[in-house]
């Protein structure tokens, strides 16, 4: 049996008082292990479900601290709550273990002085004069997934960067509302390293970290484009910076992660 997206964030289900369970489809795997990106945004979904008044996500930071395997208990908790600023955090464990931490900040908004914006996407095709990311051997996960490459690499290509441009959106019809499929979809690209390899090698997200820059801009339905670009690589482990822009080039996400690479 497959589980759409929507159907996984729907099948997050209460155990015991403040606790969640969930069992993803074997289709939304990464290797051995659950896609990176569905877990956080389980953990995220979960602190929704803890608190139905939260204001907007504002930052998170996620470690990935095992494999995910099978069915899994979400455990959110508030950590404090302020006027106008909530923070939570949530484990997902599975037998026993944590194989996810993720630290979420809720924030109102409030007048401020001080407006810059991050810079703009760089000039690239339209998806669709884009060809697709994968051919059929991509990760599990991605069958789920609409990824076209906009920038000049893609993944084993020998290329002599670190660097990817990719749009991204959710194959299925009705992607959950809200900031959940965000989340998702933030950590949907492979390692920005990977276009560097010559051959397969296993490489391994370990921590991620984002700010939401403007989260109304997101689209569920949509597409988004993100540039990932590695800026230290060096004894099995590469730090990468990331940047997320709509289809109409506005700002919604940057972020970092610090990736194990086996190459």
């Amino acid at each position: 049996m497959t589980m759409c997206f929507n159907e996984v964030i729907q099948s997050l289900s209460p155990s015991s008082e403040g606790v969640w369970q969930v069992n993803p489809s074997d289709d939304w795997r990464q290797g051995r292990t659950l896609f990176g990106g569905l877990s956080a945004a389980l953990c995220y979904a979960a602190c929704e479900n803890l608190v139905d008044d939260l204001p907007p996500l504002r930052s998170a930071q996620i470690a990935y601290i095992g494999p995910s395997m099978g069915e899994a208990v979400l455990v959110p908790k508030v950590l404090r709550r302020g006027k106008s600023v909530t923070f939570m955090a949530c484990d997902m464990v599975n037998d026993g273990a944590v194989s996810t931490r993720a630290l979420f900040c809720f924030g109102g908004e409030r007048e401020s002085s001080i407006q810059q914006q991050p810079p703009g996407p760089p000039p690239v095709p339209r998806p669709d004069d884009c060809a697709p990311l994968f051919r059929g051997r991509g990760p599990t996960f991605t069958q789920h997934l609409d990824q076209r490459v906009a920038g000049a690499y893609r993944p084993i290509s020998g290329a002599p960067t670190g660097d990817m441009l990719i749009w991204v959106r959710f194959l299925e019809d009705a992607p959950p509302p809200g900031l959940v499929g965000l989340v998702a979809l933030g950590d949907a690209l492979p390692p920005a390293s990977m276009p560097r390899f010559t051959a397969p090698a296993i490489i391994s997200t370990m921590t991620w970290q984002f700010d939401l820059i403007n989260p109304q801009a997101y689209d569920p339905s949509g597409w988004l484009l993100i540039s990932s670009t590695d800026d230290a690589v060096g004894h099995g482990y590469s730090g990468q910076g990331m940047r997320m822009w709509d289809a109409n080039g506005a700002p919604v996400m940057i972020g970092r992660q610090s990736v194990a690479v086996f190459a």
